[in-house]
């Protein structure tokens, strides 16, 4: 891939990267030794589970645990791992592996991939990013390995318990319970302590962003000397789930039991945002429900995490925008700190076309398969969220919505603008400015 760069953008690299991956991983998972007929999967089918895989997003057309092999779940997991990561991290993970130098260029395309502030230390914050996603996948999988050894014996227990902690971590949502029931999720396990707390602590720490983690590893408890976006991050998800966790819990699962409804409302809550494992069934919500969950995987999680969307960093400085438009205050601002406006016209094209894109998506679905708008709205969503949540209507999709529902998932992972960027960078940026007239707007 690094050949490539005297001819390419970072953002360029970033989604061929991720195409070649999707690709091989297609490629893969055609072969008979994939599935458990011997037969190999389709090229649709194979195309479209590369990419959820790839994209961490969690939508399926065939069940992971009974169509796959275990070779076949293997290859889902490294793509997994790979979208997880990102490509230009793993591919110099396998740079550092090799013992090879990482060039000036090769640290800028690292510093656009993982949202890191400046160059300087990029090489020893990579090499963070890789430890750490170590590091708690192993301590899922520690921690899960008791509930699912005993539930699936030991082998079984414990490779399910691998396959979930790297799904949960790097908010993937693909699940191997199928066994149970297919396309069942974490149903199963909709009040089991252990298996919620542990799934949702991994989908967070995944979705937060390794530059916050570096940040808590750095500055410990010193809340005030983290970074500004560190401070919006968490402060962003903290809300995201809390505010979204009570309306669950008091509105849509009233009538559940109290353990399956704390533990319902607070992981939905989690999930939304990216993770696209499920362990209540949506057809307990209502409309305003199902609203609320394609808000959450809109959002997404944080800029450089494993997490999908248009970020939880956009929605903060479009409210804070709106805010300060409100008070009649020029500068958009967090903690004390001011935005600059190219970071509020990002932000407002980020929300702009993710906007389009979920509402194409969605009215084109509806229209090609004849199903209700806000069902398709619910898919479009999950999709181009990178989420993986379903009502379960992936299934039985046409090729044309398969065909839709894999340009969104790769949309939504590599980012729109990135996307934009490389379709547009040319080098050349004007420093002419045309006259200016005032037009009232609101």
């Amino acid at each position: 891939m690094w050949k490539m760069k005297r001819n390419l953008s970072s953002s360029q690299v970033i989604i061929l990267g991720f195409a070649a991956v999707i690709l091989l991983g297609s490629l893969l998972l055609m072969l008979p030794v994939s599935t458990r007929d011997g037969q190999g999967a389709s090229f649709l089918d194979a195309v479209f589970t590369a990419t959820s895989a790839a994209c961490v997003t969690g939508l399926v057309v065939q069940d992971t645990a009974l169509y796959w092999s275990t070779f076949g779940q293997a290859v889902i997991l490294l793509l997994i791992q790979i979208g997880g990561m990102g490509v230009v991290t793993f591919a110099v993970l396998v740079s550092l592996a090799a013992g090879q130098k990482i060039s000036l260029w090769q640290r800028g395309a690292m510093q656009d991939a993982i949202s890191a502030p400046k160059i300087g230390g990029i090489v020893s914050l990579t090499g963070f990013v890789i430890t750490t996603t170590a590091v708690f996948e192993l301590l899922g999988a520690v921690a899960l390995a008791p509930v699912f050894c005993r539930e699936f014996g030991i082998l079984q227990g414990l490779w399910y318990s691998l396959f979930h902690s790297v799904s949960a971590f790097c908010n993937a949502g693909f699940d191997l319970m199928g066994v149970r029931a297919p396309f069942s999720s974490l149903t199963g396990f909709a009040a089991q302590p252990v298996v919620n707390l542990v799934i949702m602590v991994l989908i967070v720490v995944g979705g937060i962003s390794f530059i916050t983690w570096e940040d808590v590893k750095t500055n410990r408890l010193q809340v005030r000397r983290y970074r500004m976006q560190s401070k919006v991050i968490l402060a962003a998800t903290v809300l995201l789930i809390a505010l979204p966790a009570l309306y669950f819990f008091w509105v849509e699962f009233a009538a559940l039991p109290l353990g399956e409804r704390f533990w319902g409302a607070l992981f939905q809550s989690v999930t939304a945002r990216t993770a696209g494992f499920n362990t209540l069934d949506f057809g307990l919500m209502s409309e305003g429900g199902v609203a609320v969950m394609i808000i959450l995987m809109l959002v997404g999680g944080a800029p450089g995490s494993t997490a999908g969307g248009m970020k939880v960093t956009t929605l903060a400085v479009m409210l804070s925008t709106a805010a300060s438009v409100f008070r009649h205050r020029s500068d958009t601002h967090f903690f004390g700190r001011r935005i600059e406006e190219e970071t509020v016209r990002s932000a407002m094209a980020i929300l702009t076309l993710y906007l389009t894109l979920f509402l194409s998506g969605g009215l084109l679905i509806s229209q090609v398969e004849g199903l209700p708008l806000l069902t398709c709205l619910f898919e479009s969503a999950s999709a181009v969220g990178t989420a993986g949540l379903t009502l379960g209507i992936t299934t039985s999709l046409g090729w044309l919505s398969r065909m839709v529902l894999i340009v969104l998932m790769y949309v939504g992972r590599v980012g729109a603008l990135t996307l934009v960027f490389a379709a547009l960078s040319d080098g050349k940026r004007s420093l002419a400015r045309l006259p200016r007239e005032r037009l009232m707007v609101g």
